[in-house]
C-alpha cells in the first residue's frame, strides 16, 4: 500500500520548497531549527490509527460494497492537475475506491501519503458523487509533532470543500499551532484527491454522474474490497 522511501522523500522535497523552513540535512541526521539540535529515532512517533479496510467503512458506512481501480496520469493530464492544484508532485498513478449499492455510486476514496514536517502522514480522503469531500481519516502517523490533525474538532473543516475551495491555511483552513506542516501537507492531500476525481469521474460523466454504467466501459474490470 505504500511508496518506496526514494518516492517518500521526493513528495517530501516537492512540498517542503513550498515552506520557508526547510530542515537542514546532513547525513542521515535531520536538524530541527526549533529545537536547535539533530532528531534522535525518540523523536519520531510511528503511530498507526486504522486499516485501510477500517478507513473505508468509516468514510463510506452505507455501501454495500467497495471496489479499487487505478487511475494512470499521462504526462499532459499530470501537468493539467499540477496545475490545477498548485503544486508537483512524482507520482503519476494513484489508486481509487468506488463505494456502490447495486448499480448506484455512493462515493468515492483514496489514500494519500504526503510529508509533514520531516515524515510521511498516511490517510484517506472520501468524496461524494458530486465531487464534496465528506471525511477524511488519519491511518498513520510518522512525524515528530504534528498528530493532532487526525481529530476531528480539526479535520472536520475539510467536509463540504470541492475544487472551487482554496483548502489553505489562513484561507478557509485554521492551522494548529505547531503542526503547521502537517496541516499544509493534508490540505494539499486533500485537494488533490478532489481534482483527481473531478477530472477523471465527475468531468467526463457530466459533473456528479451517480450510476456506474459507463464506468465498467471506460475503464475496464474493478478489483472488489469488500463486498460481492
Amino acid at each position: 500500500m505504500l511508496t518506496t522511501l526514494s518516492a517518500f522523500r521526493t513528495v517530501a522535497l516537492a512540498v517542503l520548497l513550498t515552506s520557508s523552513t526547510l530542515p537542514v540535512l546532513a547525513g542521515e541526521k535531520i536538524w530541527d531549527n526549533e529545537l536547535r539540535r539533530f532528531l534522535k529515532d525518540d523523536d519520531f512517533k510511528y503511530e498507526e490509527f486504522m486499516t485501510e479496510e477500517e478507513a473505508l467503512k468509516a468514510v463510506m458506512p452505507k455501501t454495500q460494497q467497495v471496489r479499487k481501480e487505478l487511475i494512470r496520469l499521462t504526462s499532459e493530464k499530470k501537468e493539467l492537475i499540477e496545475q490545477r492544484i498548485g503544486w508537483k508532485f512524482p507520482e503519476d498513478s494513484f489508486e481509487l475506491y468506488i463505494g456502490q449499492t447495486g448499480d448506484k455510486i455512493d462515493g468515492y476514496a483514496m489514500i494519500q501519503h504526503t510529508i509533514g514536517k520531516y515524515k510521511p502522514m498516511t490517510y484517506m480522503v472520501g468524496v461524494d458523487t458530486k465531487g464534496t469531500c465528506t471525511d477524511v481519516e488519519l491511518l498513520v502517523f510518522r512525524d515528530a509533532k504534528g498528530g493532532e490533525v487526525r481529530t476531528k474538532r480539526f479535520n472536520a473543516q475539510y467536509d463540504g470543500k470541492t475544487v472551487s475551495d482554496p483548502i489553505r491555511i489562513n484561507k478557509d483552513i485554521i492551522n494548529i499551532s505547531g503542526a503547521t506542516m502537517s496541516v499544509r501537507s493534508m490540505s494539499a492531500g486533500v485537494k488533490r484527491v478532489l481534482v483527481l476525481i473531478d477530472e477523471f469521474y465527475l468531468k467526463p460523466a457530466g459533473l456528479g454522474s451517480d450510476t456506474i454504467s459507463s464506468r465498467k466501459t471506460d475503464k475496464g474490470l474493478f478489483t472488489s474490497i469488500f463486498g460481492n
